[in-house]
């Protein structure tokens, strides 16, 4: 994953000297530099008449360098502080070290709240970050500093609701990014016992077919189940160039320790797993049964 590249004209000039082949330049529109560099054509298979679907981008949003979405757990409640999933590695502090975790973290961050339509209709504020990491998984997620109630009286947008069960293999799904307005259609490929990026190990892996081949800014994407509608993962990275195990190539490793390189393909983290770790008033709460998530030193 490509480090934040800090002040305008150092971008510029840093971005045109250590961008791969096909990125795109300082005239267009960025592409977030933490992750997903690689580009695509235009029209892909999985993107095909996908884009302009009426109501594929309610509820999703697009931070500064990322895609992400306002969630609602099973038991949330409707005057609840709504919640943004998006991925760790897009923290506006930065990428977390193997090994951190983020409980708590005072934030003012905003995001462009979608229409269906993909018309960004308000901009929402964080209070705070109320959990992020990179360890086993990559996600992030931020309270706001309004409900969803609030949320759908003001702006007609509904929350996205999160599965709280493991996905399945070979289900269709869709990988909605609000940064870049574009829908990518594909199924779940399968699952990675683990895949290892630089210093980062993450478990349990969604592994997507071909036709999702995601570009960047769309890292923190939610992964929506095409039946049910409901978020099953977020969408975090892709092997750009076939490298093993490398930053921008993460590598398959079995439970034997066997490494599978798949250049070109990309991958998600579920998120059934957080769902279990968001308690009354949609707080954090890491002691909760069941809650799996890493927790701080």
């Amino acid at each position: 994953m490509n480090k934040p590249l800090v002040g305008a004209l150092a971008a510029v000039f840093l971005a045109a000297a250590a961008a791969p082949a096909g990125a795109l330049t300082a005239t267009e529109k960025p592409a977030e530099p933490t992750r997903q560099i690689r580009t695509a054509p235009a029209e892909t298979s999985g993107t095909a008449g996908k884009a302009a679907r009426a109501a594929d981008f309610a509820g999703t949003v697009a931070l500064s360098n990322c895609s992400g979405s306002v969630v609602r757990m099973p038991d949330s409640q409707d005057q609840d502080p709504a919640l943004v999933l998006s991925n760790g590695h897009c923290l506006e502090s930065g990428m977390p070290g193997a090994g951190d975790v983020v409980v708590d973290k005072p934030s003012s961050r905003t995001f462009d709240l979608l229409n269906a339509e993909g018309d960004e209709v308000a901009s929402l504020k964080a209070t705070k970050v109320a959990y992020a990491t990179m360890t086993d998984t990559d996600i992030s997620l931020y309270e706001l500093d309004t409900t969803y109630a609030d949320i759908e009286s003001e702006h007609g947008i509904k929350a996205l609701e999160m599965s709280a069960d493991h996905p399945e293999q070979g289900k269709a799904i869709d990988v909605v990014s609000g940064y870049w307005k574009r829908v990518y259609s594909c199924e779940i490929d399968g699952f990675v016992h683990e895949m290892r990026e630089a210093d980062w190990t993450w478990k349990d892996s969604v592994r997507y077919t071909p036709a999702c081949d995601t570009i960047g800014g769309t890292s923190g994407s939610p992964v929506v189940d095409s039946a049910s509608g409901k978020v099953v993962a977020v969408n975090n990275t892709g092997n750009e160039s076939g490298g093993e195990c490398t930053m921008n190539n993460p590598c398959e490793v079995d439970e034997n320790g066997k490494v599978t390189v798949r250049e070109g393909i990309s991958y998600a983290q579920q998120t059934y797993t957080l769902t279990k770790c968001i308690g009354t008033g949609n707080k954090v709460d890491l002691g909760l049964p069941g809650c799996e998530l890493p927790k701080p030193e």
